[in-house]
């Protein structure tokens, strides 16, 4: 029993002095580059003690820029990262699908045209949702507090609907539409959930925290949901009903047959299910979130709140609602979202992205395949770029070329 005991231990010791020569022959090479700065690591698991739960928070502190991460364990359910264009691998279909996507919806036209459909949506936020829940609650007498996150969420998420769709998923006609809001917003909720597995890749065979098992579940729901949607389009062209004034975007999807420089065929079923579905993960939190974030800080400083509301009043009055068109018409308004945006980007690590080959930047050797993002967050908050950076002030953008888009950086 004793010869047992001893045998195991010195395996036990043999293994690990092994793992320790094996990882420091891997690292000898790296050695006589110059790497970006950085904490000392800790054998195998690195620095991921350091990120904590708030990484865009800890890096900041730490002063770093890149980050050695691998693309995220629980986009690779369900063959998600093969059509995906926030984390798919870069390649002609990604160039085409980001193209598209460019020209579709961000063109000053496109959203012009569409300036009716969000419209459409806020009006019913305010009418369907928030005046009857309010009416409702009074009528049981409640106080009738208004959850303002909940519905700005609906709300965008009703406007990507439309504009993906043409579908009203919050009407109680429509089935598919709260079972689709909870997927959603289930596979949201895990993917935004850090993954030690996403670390220690090692992990990801036993998926510790169940994430991946429960992205799974919830992405395979609204995936199935999305297929519905495209399924009756379909139905509807077989039929002779696809003609109508105003194409969606999945009738652009539908309908491409390649541009003749990156793609030079129509898109796989499966991937304009996946293109689609992305655009509401895209799209509803980060929109919802960073309105919530400018209302929070225009109720922290009551000054500016005053300022918003007599340039509203000046400009549009106090009988009709807001358009689009008046944006233009109001310089502090726009400088309040501006300066929203700059202490609260809604992604504040960006999307990562992975370095195709070694590359040296600002004298710092990054290897090939290094996972590299940018801290937004930190650089709306650097004191080197912005006067007083912890401060909620919308002045700073009046009468000023610094824009929250970087301009002022590069």
């Amino acid at each position: 029993m004793e010869s047992i005991c001893s045998f195991l231990v010195c395996s036990g010791l043999f293994l690990a002095i092994a793992m320790i020569l094996c990882l420091k022959g891997k690292n000898l090479g790296r050695r006589t580059k110059k790497l970006p700065p950085g904490p000392p690591g800790w054998p195998i698991i690195g620095n991921i003690f350091d990120l904590g739960t708030e990484p865009h928070r800890a890096l900041q502190e730490l002063k770093l820029n890149f980050c050695d991460r691998k693309p995220l364990d629980v986009f690779t359910c369900h063959n998600y990262r093969d059509g995906s264009l926030a984390v798919g691998r870069f390649s002609p279909y990604w160039r085409t699908v980001r193209r598209l996507c460019s020209v579709e919806m961000m063109t000053v036209k496109r959203i012009n045209d569409t300036a009716s459909i969000r419209r459409k949506c806020i009006d019913q936020m305010i009418s369907r949702n928030i005046e009857d829940d309010t009416a409702a609650a009074n009528a049981r007498g409640e106080s009738g507090v208004v959850n303002l996150p909940h519905y700005l969420f609906l709300m965008a998420f009703n406007v990507i609907g439309n504009l993906m769709l043409s579908r009203d998923l919050l009407d109680s006609q429509c089935k598919e539409g709260y079972e689709f809001v909870q997927a959603t917003g289930m596979a949201a909720m895990w993917a935004g959930t850090p993954n030690v597995a996403d670390f220690l890749p090692f992990l990801k065979w036993f998926d510790p925290q169940g994430l991946r098992r429960n992205m799974s579940r919830d992405m395979a729901r609204a995936l199935k949901i999305v297929e519905g949607f495209v399924k009756e389009r379909l139905e509807e062209y077989k039929l002779g009903n696809e003609e109508k004034n105003n194409k969606d975007f999945l009738d652009t999807l539908l309908e491409f047959e390649g541009d003749g420089k990156d793609w030079h065929e129509k898109i796989p079923y499966e991937r304009i299910i996946i293109i689609i579905l992305e655009m509401f993960f895209a799209g509803s939190e980060t929109t919802s979130a960073a309105t919530e974030w400018a209302m929070a800080e225009l109720l922290r400083k009551p000054e500016a709140m005053r300022k918003v509301k007599e340039e509203l009043n000046e400009v549009v009055g106090e009988n009709r609602n807001v358009e689009e068109s008046d944006i233009e018409k109001l310089p502090y308004l726009q400088a309040v979202v501006k300066e929203a945006l700059r202490l609260h980007p809604s992604v504040p690590l960006l999307v990562p992205r992975n370095t195709m080959q070694d590359t040296n930047f600002m004298g710092y050797h990054i290897a090939k395949d290094t996972q590299v993002f940018v801290n937004a967050w930190a650089i709306g908050r650097d004191p080197d770029s912005w006067e007083d950076p912890l401060t909620f002030k919308p002045e700073r953008f009046l009468g000023s070329n610094i824009d929250y888009k970087g301009q002022i950086l590069s």
